[in-house]
């Protein structure tokens, strides 16, 4: 009876592990990815009038965002480069050396010429380069997720595109000062603090790019 029932959990780890191959991919931006609106007028006084000034905006202000539920459009200008190179030297050497002289006068005679000699010598030598160049541009529209007491607006979004028979996906996430968005209602990526961007894939393409799951545990307990 037991066996039969790890079996069964087993079959179903392995169906439920064969069915998120080509789900959507785990993320790490803020959640959730999307919010509604707050209803402004929950506890406002009906007055009779047609339009309630808690339910609309008034006619001359701008329509950047700031409220739960707004969208604002991010504009991806990430740019990032690095490089980093070391080189080290290290060397160390010692001698030794002694010897006898004058024994021929010594009983027997012999250790006549008797002499003795040593040395270590040790180098070391090591050079190290690395480098690395990313881009990602883009735009993706967001909704404001929360407003902080002090007016900054946490952002959050996902755009899914659908190609032939895999889905790609842009993410991005973080904390955006008003004073940074546009009149267009537009913020550059690069004023956004907390960012958190991702661009994955899913699909048979992004599956077969993708280590094994029994090469990586190989991978992680041998030693060499």
């Amino acid at each position: 009876m037991k066996l039969s029932a790890s079996l069964a959990a087993a079959a179903l780890a392995l169906l439920s592990g064969c069915a998120s191959i080509y789900g959507t991919p785990p993320t790490a931006v803020h959640q959730p990815m999307s919010a509604r609106p707050e209803m402004y007028a929950r506890n406002v006084p009906a007055t009779g009038s047609i339009y309630q000034n808690a339910q609309v905006r008034p006619l001359f202000e701008d329509r950047r965002a700031r409220n739960i539920g707004d969208t604002i459009t991010i504009n991806l200008v990430e740019r990032t480069t690095a490089q980093k190179s070391a080189n080290a030297t290290a060397g160390r050497s010692s001698g030794l050396s002694g010897g006898i002289t004058a024994t021929s006068r010594l009983p027997l005679g012999g250790l006549n010429g008797l002499s003795a000699e040593a040395g270590v010598e040790s180098d070391f030598s090591g050079s190290g380069a690395a480098a690395a160049n990313n881009a990602f541009n883009g735009t993706i529209t967001v909704t404001v997720i929360d407003v902080y007491p002090n007016g900054n607006m946490l952002v959050s979004g996902e755009k899914q595109i659908a190609i032939n028979q895999g889905n790609e996906f842009i993410r991005f996430s973080g904390v955006i000062n008003p004073n940074a968005v546009t009149a267009a209602n537009t913020v550059q990526s690069t004023q956004v603090a907390d960012a958190r961007i991702e661009y994955k894939g899913s699909g048979f393409i992004d599956e077969h790019n993708t280590m094994g799951w029994l090469h990586r545990f190989f991978v992680a307990i041998l030693p060499f």
